[in-house]
């Protein structure tokens, strides 16, 4: 046979074989089916349900040998959105360390996706369906962490306890971590809190680009402002009348800026930003990080940058608006909600005072719609930041490790506040130009889930053992 046409056999035979599965190791098998199990449970609080989630797990832990005596799955009575607390024992040198993720997902219509939300689906090297992003990701990648500590026979100093909650997302029945904290701190209670949802890696245009770890959150409160009036009839205007009157107020709102107030978080969150971003951005994000901010760059990153600008200082937005009884009528109320992300650094009553003083009319009632609870930030421990620079730089050498502070809001703030040390720390990027979270066809890279899975095993060894 001619070399051109053995080549050309070669070749065809090559093509006839089928496609080889990538060799994943045990943990990324488990996580790949937990993930696949969790994501086919519907747990949102209009039609699903975290008890079903949490038995799912249960039953995979106690055949895996874990004890029942150290499994539970509890909530309140009347409930159907339960959490499962499973506890792997160590020696007991150190303190225990809680694993936190929460079972619960934001409700999604199967009308608005391209793909079924209630099923796993991997499709062009992404994985689909809610929740894979917040947090059942997270929750399958602790899981089979918890799994393969029990099989490969480790035992920590410390004793491990994983905890999957409801609750999160909507929390009318308060089932979730604040039932635990009031009903079942014991099996809770630990050194400090190792919380997944929360300090995404990131990845940019291809590239890692860090590893963040939150250590602090915003505070959430909403305020409502209310002007009213006598009415009449709408043929007999005057100059004012309620609408007019808040909408003034709010037009004042919007041009106010709180004062910039960097904690050694988001210090060091912005000073990291500065090392990925384009030239002049990242010019800018060090000169705000200075011993004195510099104004004019202050000024252009929050014009910029929502996400730099909610950073660096408390915001308040309106967010619903309401006014008037009928379309022939004067108005005789109008009403307007403002949500606030406090700094935890800040008060509540700091805050409220300001928007009063910004507003300057004493016509709009000022009155609280959700109150701020305050959440203190918790410090950068080093024995916490230096295990996750070295299974970093193990995985992923020269990715930086980046303090971070949330803008949004998890229970990491509800364990802080219980006096427990907690750490936004999940184990597998984002692309950052890819958020899917809460919004449609949710999706990660597979692979970095894959290799995410593997990260949090190592990591939890580094958190578990002494090395």
């Amino acid at each position: 046979m001619r070399l051109s046409s053995l080549i050309g056999a070669l070749l065809a035979s090559a093509a006839a074989l089928p496609a080889q599965s990538p060799v994943r190791s045990n943990v990324q098998v488990t996580a790949r089916e937990v993930l696949a199990e969790l994501i086919g449970i519907n747990t949102d609080h209009d039609s699903g349900s975290t008890t079903v989630a949490a038995q799912a797990v249960a039953k995979r832990l106690l055949a895996a040998g874990i004890p029942a005596a150290d499994v539970h799955v509890i909530g309140p009575a009347n409930s159907k959105n339960h959490n499962l607390v499973a506890r792997l024992h160590g020696t007991g040198v150190r303190k225990p360390l809680l694993l936190l993720a929460h079972l619960d997902v934001v409700t999604a219509r199967p009308s608005d996706w391209t793909l079924p939300p209630y099923a796993l689906t991997e499709k062009d090297g992404f994985l689909y369906g809610r929740g894979t992003s917040d947090i059942k990701n997270g929750a399958a990648v602790l899981v089979a962490a918890f799994l393969q500590m029990k099989r490969d026979g480790i035992t920590p100093d410390r004793d491990v306890i994983l905890a999957l909650t409801a609750g999160e997302e909507s929390n009318p029945d308060y089932s979730g971590v604040e039932w635990l904290l009031a009903n079942h701190r014991d099996l809770i209670d630990a050194e400090w809190c190792w919380n997944v949802d929360g300090g995404d890696p990131l990845i940019l245009k291809g590239k890692r680009i860090m590893r963040t770890v939150q250590a602090s959150e915003k505070v959430y409160a909403s305020y409502q402002l209310e002007v009213t009036g006598a009415g009449g009839h709408s043929s007999l205007p005057p100059r004012d009348n309620p609408i007019y009157r808040l909408s003034k107020a709010l037009v004042r709102l919007q041009a106010f800026d709180f004062p910039v107030a960097l904690s050694p978080v988001t210090r060091g969150a912005l000073a990291g930003a500065a090392n990925f971003e384009p030239a002049a951005i990242a010019a800018d994000l060090r000169l705000v990080v200075a011993t004195k901010p510099d104004a004019a760059a202050v000024k252009r990153l929050s014009a910029g940058s929502p996400f730099y600008n909610a950073q660096m200082r408390t915001t308040c937005v309106t967010t619903l608006l309401e006014g008037g009884h009928a379309e022939n009528a004067l108005p005789q109320r109008a009403r307007a909600t403002v949500n606030c992300r406090i700094l935890p650094e800040e008060s509540s009553d700091y805050v409220l005072e300001t928007l009063r003083k910004v507003v300057a009319d004493s016509q709009v009632k000022f009155s609280v719609v959700s109150p701020a609870t305050p959440s203190p930030p918790s410090p950068l421990r080093p024995d916490v930041m230096q295990a996750v620079e070295r299974v970093t730089k193990a995985f992923w050498p020269g990715v930086p490790v980046v303090p971070q502070m949330e803008t949004g809001a998890t229970d990491g703030a509800v364990l802080r506040n219980a006096g427990l040390l907690t750490y936004g720390i999940s184990s597998i990027f984002l692309d950052r130009d890819d958020i899917r979270a809460h919004g449609r066809d949710e999706r990660i890279i597979a692979k970095e889930f894959d290799s995410g899975a593997d990260y949090g095993y190592a990591l939890l060894k580094a958190f578990a053992t002494k090395n």
